[in-house]
């Protein structure tokens, strides 16, 4: 039989009968369990990278071209938007949604991509991601895009050929980059269309392309062949990379 003193309360427990009786004092560590917290409590703030309008400098086209004619025969994909660029670099197209809609100031030589609803979340996501390649591909056309590889190990060395002995032209005039990072059979890659290679360097290696995405894609392909290693510092480095080195193993 419990006291005057200690105080009793029923209480319904998903481990505990509900006849269980617990004291005052017990009470605290049951119910303050069932309570969250919220990891925070300041407010969302999201991206508003879509938003920022583009700048498109004076030698720069940017155009809209009308879509393709519909087919007869139904289709339930509607074909996408082309913006065409072009520029003292080049020329380049990309694609956008059909939803999009692409704003344009001749006189302040400004871009903008809107969308109709913010509040779906697809729309959002791409309208992001297509205000960045729409930036990318201004940029390639007019200033254009770069990466530089540094080879760091004994004997590494790298330079442009024009032909090659293990692997065929994709094009007429294909340039190929020829590595030695310690292999005993030639490594040797051909360039994609609209990327330039050039060795200022025995280690040292410059693309350059109007493409971003080509030129860091290659840049990747070079990477593979000797990576970073954390106990040497030995490998292939790509623009301001870098790598923090390990103690030795001591046995």
């Amino acid at each position: 039989m419990l006291s005057s003193t200690s105080r009793a309360r029923r209480i319904w427990l998903p481990d505990v009968a509900r006849s269980s009786v617990l004291l005052d004092f017990l009470l605290p560590a049951f119910v303050g369990t069932s309570t969250t917290r919220p990891f925070s409590y300041s407010s969302q703030c999201r991206s508003r990278i879509g938003n920022a309008p583009v700048s498109i400098p004076a030698e720069v086209n940017l155009r809209l071209l009308e879509p393709p004619p519909k087919r007869r025969v139904a289709s339930r994909v509607e074909p996408p938007q082309i913006i065409e660029v072009e520029g003292p670099l080049g020329k380049m197209s990309m694609a956008i949604p059909t939803y999009m809609t692409l704003d344009q100031n001749l006189e302040t030589r400004k871009a903008i991509l809107k969308i109709p609803d913010r509040k779906e979340r697809k729309q959002r996501e791409m309208w992001g991601t297509t205000r960045a390649y729409l930036q990318n591909h201004v940029l390639g056309v007019s200033e254009g895009h770069n990466a530089i590889l540094r080879l760091v190990g004994v004997g590494f060395r790298a330079s442009v050929e024009t032909t090659a002995t293990t692997v065929k032209p994709e094009y007429p005039g294909q340039q190929y980059v020829s590595l030695k990072v310690g292999y005993s059979h030639p490594i040797e890659l051909g360039l994609p269309r609209g990327v330039k290679a050039s060795t200022p360097q025995p280690t040292r290696i410059l693309l350059e392309g109007t493409d971003k995405e080509a030129v860091n894609q290659f840049a990747a392909e070079i990477r593979m062949w000797r990576k970073p290693e954390p106990y040497k510092g030995k490998g292939i480095f790509v623009n301001g990379e870098t790598i923090r080195l390990k103690a030795k193993k001591i046995k």
